[in-house]
């Protein structure tokens, strides 16, 4: 693997060489930059939403818990 390094490197660098270059690649670079510019509320968000869910689940599990917890009677 080792013997990869260099090509892989220089591959690497060529293309966001290429990608800085070109009109195209620049205008993709800009709605880049546009787009991690609203990540944070995106992401306050969905860490939101993710803590929500993750309550909910902990609450499900506690019950079950309590539930499994219980002796059982043998009818």
């Amino acid at each position: 693997m080792r013997r990869w390094y260099l090509p892989l490197t220089v591959l690497g660098l060529g293309s966001l060489g290429v990608l800085v270059a070109s009109e195209r690649g620049r205008t993709m670079l800009r709605q880049l930059g546009r787009g991690l510019e609203k990540a944070p509320d995106q992401l306050r968000d969905w860490s939101d939403a993710f803590d929500c869910e993750i309550a909910k689940i902990q609450t499900t599990v506690d019950s079950l818990n309590e539930l499994l917890a219980k002796p059982q009677k043998n009818a």
